[in-house]
Order: C-alpha cells, then sequence, then structure tokens
C-alpha cells in the first residue's frame, strides 16, 4: 500500500515541474503519477502510468495535466480514499468559445465536458473539487505561448500582428499557478468552487510582445499586417510543425480584451501573482 498526502497527476508538465518543488519544500509526502519517468526529488515518490497496482492511500490530489484526461482516473482517485483534488482547466473555455477555429473549438468543448465530469464525478463520491483556470502560461521555457513568440522573433528577427493588437492580457506565471493549487489544496472556502487565475499585471498584447523583445535583448520590430496576409501566413507556416497551430483567429484575438477579475481568488486563496516578469530561464534555449 503506497501512502502520501498528496497525489500529482501530470507531474512532468510546466506546472508540473513548479508543483513538486513546492510540494516538497513543505514537507509533504508526495506521489508524482506520470507517464514518463521524472527527476528523483527529496518526499516525491514516482508511478509510472498505468499502473499495474490501485492500492494508494492519498487524501489529497492535484490534477496538472489536461482535465480531459481526468475521468481516466476517476477509480484511481477514489479508491485512495481521496477527499479534496484540484485541477487545472483554462480560461480558453470562455475566451475560445466562438472561434472559428475547429481545432479550437474542440479544446473548448473538451474543457467544458472535463469540467463538468469532474464536478458530476465528486459530488456523487463526496469528494471536495477545486478547478483552476488560469490564464496565458508562461515560464522556464516551456510554455507553448510566450515562448513561441520567442522562437519566431529569434528566427525571423519581427513579430506579426494584426492590427492595433491592443487587446489586454495577463499573463501568469507557472509558478504562481502552482502557487494557487498548493493553497486550493487546503482552503476552506475554495471547496467545490471554480476560479479564474491570471497574473498581477494586465498590458496589451503588443506590450507583451514588446517585453520578449526586451527579453531577448533586442529592440521591438513588429509588423502590422491585415488579416488576410495574417490568413495567408498561418496557411504557410502550418507546413512547419512548430507553427501547426497559427491561425486567424489567434490573429483577431490580439484586439480582444481577454481578462478576469481577480476578487475571489485573493480572497479565498489570498492569491497574489506576480506582474508579467520574463527571466532568462523563462525564455527558450
Amino acid at each position: 500500500m503506497v501512502k502520501a498526502e498528496v497525489g500529482v497527476l501530470g507531474a512532468t508538465s510546466l506546472v508540473g515541474e513548479c508543483l513538486l518543488p513546492a510540494l516538497s519544500q513543505i514537507e509533504w509526502q508526495v506521489v508524482a503519477f506520470s507517464r514518463r519517468p521524472g527527476v528523483s526529488a527529496s518526499r516525491v515518490e514516482w508511478l509510472q502510468l498505468p499502473l499495474t497496482n490501485d492500492a494508494t492511500e492519498i487524501p489529497y490530489w492535484i490534477c496538472v495535466a489536461p482535465i480531459w484526461v481526468l475521468p481516466d482516473y476517476f477509480k484511481l482517485i477514489e479508491a485512495s480514499g481521496a477527499r479534496r483534488i484540484v485541477a487545472l482547466s483554462s480560461t480558453s473555455r470562455f475566451t475560445k468559445v466562438d472561434s472559428g477555429d475547429a481545432a479550437e473549438q474542440a479544446v473548448v468543448a473538451r474543457l467544458i465536458d472535463g469540467e463538468r465530469q469532474l464536478q458530476a464525478w465528486a459530488q456523487r463520491r463526496g469528494i471536495e473539487w477545486v478547478i483552476l483556470r488560469p490564464t496565458l502560461i508562461y515560464g522556464l521555457g516551456r510554455d507553448k505561448n510566450i515562448c513561441e513568440i520567442a522562437r519566431f522573433i529569434r528566427r525571423f528577427g519581427f513579430f506579426p500582428l494584426f492590427g492595433k493588437a491592443n487587446g489586454l492580457r495577463q499573463p501568469i506565471h507557472a509558478q504562481d499557478v502552482a502557487s494557487a493549487c498548493l493553497a486550493a489544496l487546503k482552503a476552506p472556502e475554495a471547496a467545490n468552487h471554480a476560479y479564474n487565475i491570471t497574473g498581477g499585471e494586465t498590458l496589451t498584447y503588443r506590450e507583451m510582445v514588446g517585453r520578449v523583445f526586451a527579453a531577448l535583448g533586442r529592440r521591438a520590430c513588429v509588423l502590422t499586417v491585415p488579416l488576410w496576409g495574417f490568413r495567408l501566413a498561418a496557411t504557410m507556416l502550418r507546413y512547419i510543425p512548430r507553427y501547426r497551430n497559427w491561425s486567424a483567429s489567434m490573429a483577431e484575438r490580439m484586439n480582444q480584451d481577454l481578462v478576469f477579475e481577480q476578487f475571489e481568488p485573493a480572497r479565498d486563496l489570498n492569491f497574489d501573482p506576480r506582474g508579467f516578469e520574463l527571466m532568462a530561464q523563462d525564455l527558450p534555449k
């Protein structure tokens, strides 16, 4: 029988990489679950999925894997005697709901369904649930947002923007997402609630790109292109694997405000994230 205080699903993810050291620092015994082996750490036991034995005793769980995979592990979590589970979703379930991109619509549907299944299952089993929906996550040179902007700038020397690109953003560092997960694990007021969590600074998309240029030590060089030009460029870039997810919908959102109120996370989780700070370790290698 494996015994621990916290089980972590998706432990090798970006947020998982930040979460495990934070859990070890407060001396919680952790079982980290992943499909690939992880790096050994103090007070962390790794178990590789799929398991051949469900014998675990874990009262608290954090899922930093995509929320839509969580139902695959309901049986494991239930058998562990779980009392509370914290799961990451995304504010994309709101901001991309009207996207004209089929792939983005599919992600929205999976996020919504994952949240729905978690809440229904947890309520049936008497398990407390907390859902955290981060905005644009960055950090450690591993994210799929800021790092893609940085790679594009390094490769081409400029970055394309659609229109004024004055849509507001609230980028959140992966370490602050991990901190929110820890807070949600025990905060009494958080039980059976969902929170949209953001970074501590609101800035325009254009300003955000400018910060990336600055972190790279380069003078900002942006190219304003019409939407038809962005559509053409996205179509061509999709032949490059790294840019296959670029779309006209992404360009259109550059001028949309994707911001969320932070009163409830601050009140219930004492959440106080940093502003948009890009350190050397946050840039791709």
